[in-house]
């Protein structure tokens, strides 16, 4: 069953890796993101947050599957960006913080959907906001390497409480060290190629 890792657990600093194939597991992982997602009231989600090193993500703007679509980004590129625009962000990954962050009012992204078909999207606020959130995820940046400093400094003890508490997680083997975290990653990944 799969569960939101937290801050500052190694994966989210890790660089996903393109899925090769849409399967039945796949559409399997995203069905259970989906849940986990609307559990959580959150509005995205990428799969290295729920520890799978796969270049894939889920959104839906409205955090409600009666109210919104829920949409697939497997292997995305953004080939365009636009306009800028600060918002407050959060995050599932960080529980109870929320900062401003400079984001591209306007993107162009590619991606795969589950049927295996390139799709192209033109996206512009809150949506391009949480695409841009995900995306980043897949490349190992967290909303937090994109504060300003005095943004930083309001969410810092905060952060400071997330760390406390994923090392006493680890000292008590709630959480494998990093090695056996690495491992598990390379375990992965071999199933898919």
């Amino acid at each position: 069953m799969l569960q939101i890792v937290k801050y500052p657990h190694p994966t989210l600093r890790h660089k996903s890796k393109p899925l090769r194939r849409v399967d039945g597991e796949v559409k399997e992982i995203v069905d259970e993101m989906f849940d986990l997602m609307y559990r959580q009231n959150g509005v995205g989600l990428a799969a290295n947050q729920v520890d799978l090193p796969y270049r894939l993500f889920i959104v839906n703007i409205e955090a409600d599957p009666q109210k919104g679509e829920g949409v697939v980004f497997i292997n995305p590129v953004i080939s365009r960006r636009s306009g800028t625009i600060e918002a407050e962000e959060g995050c599932l990954s960080f529980p109870e913080i929320y900062a401003p962050v400079k984001r591209s009012d306007k993107i162009v992204i590619s991606a795969y959907n589950l049927a295996g078909k390139e799709v192209d999207y033109r996206l512009d606020g809150f949506f391009a906001r949480a695409v841009q959130h995900e995306y980043d995820h897949l490349d190992g940046i967290l909303f937090i390497d994109r504060l300003s400093p005095s943004a930083m400094l309001s969410v810092k003890q905060e952060l400071t409480d997330q760390e406390l508490e994923f090392q006493g997680s680890r000292e008590r083997g709630a959480i494998p060290a990093d090695p056996q975290i690495a491992a598990r990653l390379a375990e992965l990944e071999s199933l898919r190629t």
